[in-house]
């Protein structure tokens, strides 16, 4: 089975509209070629002052009405809301819980007036929600222990949206760590593989001991794509490889690939409080939806990203 098409490449989305908010992002770009390979229109969201038109509305989340207009113009078959502040370290908490929790009310708010509802509507939430767990590998039963904002109000994003759950078709995911090409610097991965591209002797990193579960974004699309067709109402499922590697690691095989090592540096301005040290997740309950989920290895995508 080809990783990246995790079911039949059937058209289950032939005729139907669906809606990708934060359609301009990183995960949005690749959600979006997945869905059209499924034969859905697709309509999106991006923050204002991003390209619009089209299909595209530039729209303000916590804009009650702007979100309310948008939703009732493309009234969608399927939903998959992606728009949030989505960066662990991001300066403002406000605006984290402002856009995080606020906005995806008004997007549920949105959709539970239309005369006809989607079809599943898919929320992303988030693994740093579960914090420094002591469970190993990670399942969804897990207990949260939230260690930072943006974790807390992805977890508040899940309990305010079950008040909807009787209105709305919705599936919650809890995507760990993942990257591909297009992800922004500020994310590790796309930093370390930047500076090797720019054949940079130096790096400035945070904490080496960490782990992470990195999946390919691709493989992460396809997964969104797999859940909308199933439709698992009511469900929550971790997206991940159900493999962790560290920082050494990935950094080595960086050396492999450019050909050449770099000189590490550890910058106490990057080392997080309340770091989470491990994550790495259990797929399981999602490959029993969406079908066995054999990601490429992590060389291979560090690979793609630094040949892009």
């Amino acid at each position: 089975m080809n990783a990246l098409t995790l079911m039949s490449s059937q058209q289950e989305g032939a005729g139907k509209r669906a809606l990708v908010t934060g359609l301009a992002g990183f995960t949005g770009h690749y959600v979006a070629q997945e869905l059209r390979a499924a034969g859905y229109r697709v309509f999106g969201s991006s923050t204002p002052g991003h390209a619009a038109g089209g299909d595209t509305f530039a729209v303000d989340l916590t804009d009650r009405a702007a979100v309310a207009a948008m939703v009732q113009e493309v009234q969608p078959d399927v939903v998959v809301h992606l728009a949030a502040i989505a960066f662990v370290a991001h300066g403002d908490a406000e605006q984290i819980y402002r856009v995080n929790v606020s906005g995806t009310r008004n997007l549920l708010e949105a959709l539970a007036g239309l005369a006809h509802r989607p079809s599943a509507v898919l929320l992303a939430s988030s693994a740093n929600i579960y914090g420094n767990s002591e469970a190993g590998v990670i399942h969804e039963d897990v207990p949260a222990a939230p260690a930072n904002d943006y974790a807390v109000s992805k977890l508040a994003m899940e309990y305010m949206a079950r008040l909807w759950q009787d209105k709305l078709p919705l599936i919650f995911v809890r995507p760990f760590n993942y990257t591909g090409v297009g992800q922004h610097e500020n994310f590790l991965l796309p930093k370390i593989v930047n500076h090797f591209r720019r054949k940079a002797s130096d790096i400035e990193l945070g904490n080496l001991h960490v782990w992470r579960d990195f999946s390919d974004v691709r493989v992460v699309a396809a997964a969104y794509r797999g859940l909308l067709a199933a439709a698992p109402v009511g469900q929550t499922f971790n997206v991940c490889s159900g493999h962790a590697w560290s920082l050494g690691e990935a950094l080595e095989m960086m050396n492999q690939i450019a050909g050449y090592q770099i000189k590490v540096h550890v910058n106490p301005a990057f080392v997080r409080a309340n770091e989470v040290v491990r994550l790495v997740g259990d797929n399981r309950r999602l490959a029993a939806v969406v079908g066995t989920i054999e990601p490429p290895p992590l060389r291979d995508t560090l690979q793609w990203m630094y040949q892009a």
